[in-house]
């Protein structure tokens, strides 16, 4: 079994949304708070559907309380954090059994100190830049609600669009990230049907 791992999420659809791709791929569910949402949010029984129920979900106050009462410490080898920042890709990655795909929270992603401590957990999801899949920062502001009078967006090392004054990059949404990660992990370990 698979064990997917939301750091502070946000938005209840995406967290919905993962909790459904769970329970068809017999996957359990950490969510680590503190969360923007309460677990009886209409929106996140709405995406996760008739689903919710026979969801494997288990809550945690924070990430010493989840890495403790999941018998790990920084740097575990079952540990993946898929972010952006990260120059191994999660195809790279050799999934076992038992493993825990972590992802941050929709606005900011995985906290930098965490990521910095344990740099080779660290794997991505191969994007396009920015400047080769958005026609400009403008049009990326406006669509993500960032827009805003004489307030220009700049690139990042990785061409990622990011708001200078509230770091925000450009990205998968988080329950397809999470889906695109588990889908490797089960096609590694011989998912039935794969």
């Amino acid at each position: 079994m698979f064990n997917i791992v939301l750091l502070e999420p946000e938005i209840p659809a995406n967290t919905g949304n993962i909790g459904r791709t769970c329970v068809v791929t017999g996957s359990r569910l950490h969510l680590v708070g503190p969360l923007g949402f309460s677990l009886n949010d209409d929106h996140l029984r709405r995406a996760g559907l008739g689903y919710w129920h026979s969801l494997d979900v288990v809550t945690y106050a924070n990430w010493d309380d989840f890495l403790e009462r999941c018998g790990l410490v920084e740097g575990d080898a079952r540990l993946h954090l898929l972010t952006k920042k990260a120059r191994r890709t999660y195809a790279e990655s050799t999934y076992r059994d038992g493993d825990f795909l972590v992802f941050g929270k929709e606005s900011t992603g995985i906290d930098e100190g965490l990521l910095a401590r344990m740099p080779q957990r660290c794997e991505r999801i191969p994007m396009l830049p920015d400047a080769a899949s958005i026609t400009d920062a403008g049009e990326w502001a406006a669509r993500s609600g960032k827009a805003r009078d004489h307030v220009a967006l700049a690139q990042d090392v990785c061409g990622n669009f990011v708001d200078p004054d509230d770091y925000r990059i450009s990205a998968l949404n988080l329950s397809n990230a999470a889906a695109i990660v588990l889908y490797e992990a089960l096609r590694q370990t011989g998912f039935e049907g794969m």
